[in-house]
C-alpha cells in the first residue's frame, strides 16, 4: 500500500506536476504478467521517474543493508525502500549477483515487472556503457519478454555527484519487447549471454541516442578519475614550476 501511497499521493503527483515527465511506447509494456524492463542509468532519479509512467508497480532490487538497519533511522529506511519498489538482495545466494538473481527470479514468478539496469551503474558522462550479462542470464532462465527503456534527461534534474541539478521535462521511452526464446536451454553459453545483452543494450543506445562505449562503466569511472588524479598532480608541478 506504501507503494501506491507514494506513487498516486505523496511523491507522484508532486514530480508529475514540478518535472511533467513525458512517455512514449508505454503500450510496449504488458498489462499483466512478468517482463524484464532493462534501462540505461544516467542519475539516481531513474527508478523514480520510469515507473511513474507506469500504471503497474515496477520492482528493482536493492542492498540487504537497506532493510536490515535498527531503531527509528532503520525503520524508515526499510519502510521507505520497500514502499517504493525496492526488494532486498537475497543473499542466500552465493554472492551479491547470484542474491539479486534469487529476488528477481520470485519478482517475475509472481507476475510482476522488474526493472534492471545493465551498466551495473550510473553513466558518469552521459554515454551508454556495456551491459553485464545478468540481464540475458535472467531473461533466458526465466522465459520472460525484455523491454528496453530509456530515461533521458535524469542527468539534468540530479546530476552525478550532486542532488538536485535544473529542472527539465524527462523523457522516459519504451521499446518493443524483445523476445529470446530461440535461445532456451543455452543460459549457460557465455557467448550467447553476450549476444543477447549487446541487442539489448543496441535498443536501449537506438532509444536514449547515447553514444555507446564497449566498456564497462565501472572500469570508465576509475580511468577517468585515474586521469583527473593526474592531472591535478600535473598542474600542481607546473604551478611549482612557475613559482
Amino acid at each position: 500500500m506504501f507503494y501506491w501511497f507514494l506513487k498516486w499521493i505523496a511523491l507522484g503527483p508532486f514530480l508529475r506536476a514540478v518535472f511533467r515527465p513525458r512517455v512514449t511506447g508505454a503500450d510496449h509494456v504488458p498489462l499483466e504478467g512478468p517482463a524484464i524492463l532493462a534501462s540505461n542509468h544516467l542519475s539516481y532519479a531513474d527508478w523514480l521517474f520510469m515507473p511513474l509512467t507506469l500504471s503497474r508497480r515496477v520492482t528493482f532490487v536493492a542492498k540487504a543493508e537497506y532493510f536490515t538497519g535498527t531503531g527509528i533511522k532503520g525503520w524508515l529506511q526499510k519502510t521507505f525502500f520497500s514502499g517504493s519498489g525496492q526488494v532486498p538482495i537475497d543473499r542466500s545466494g552465493a554472492d551479491a549477483a547470484a542474491g539479486a538473481m534469487l529476488s528477481a527470479k520470485r519478482v517475475l514468478a509472481e507476475g510482476g515487472l522488474f526493472g534492471i539496469y545493465p551498466e551495473g551503474t550510473r553513466s558518469h558522462d552521459g554515454r551508454l556503457y556495456r551491459g553485464k550479462t545478468g540481464v540475458a542470464r535472467l531473461a533466458l532462465e526465466t522465459g520472460v519478454p525484455v523491454i528496453p527503456c530509456a530515461v533521458v534527461g535524469t542527468d539534468v534534474v540530479a546530476p552525478p555527484g550532486k542532488k538536485f541539478g535544473a529542472f527539465t521535462r524527462p523523457v522516459v521511452l519504451f521499446g518493443e519487447p524483445l523476445d529470446f526464446s530461440r535461445y532456451e536451454g543455452l543460459a549457460n553459453d557465455r557467448y550467447i549471454l553476450r549476444s543477447v545483452t549487446d541487442e539489448i543494450m543496441y535498443e536501449i543506445m537506438r532509444l536514449s541516442g547515447q553514444e555507446y562505449v564497449d566498456m564497462y562503466a565501472t572500469r570508465a569511472k576509475e580511468e577517468a578519475k585515474r586521469a583527473e588524479a593526474e592531472a591535478a598532480i600535473e598542474a600542481a608541478h607546473e604551478q611549482r614550476k612557475a613559482s
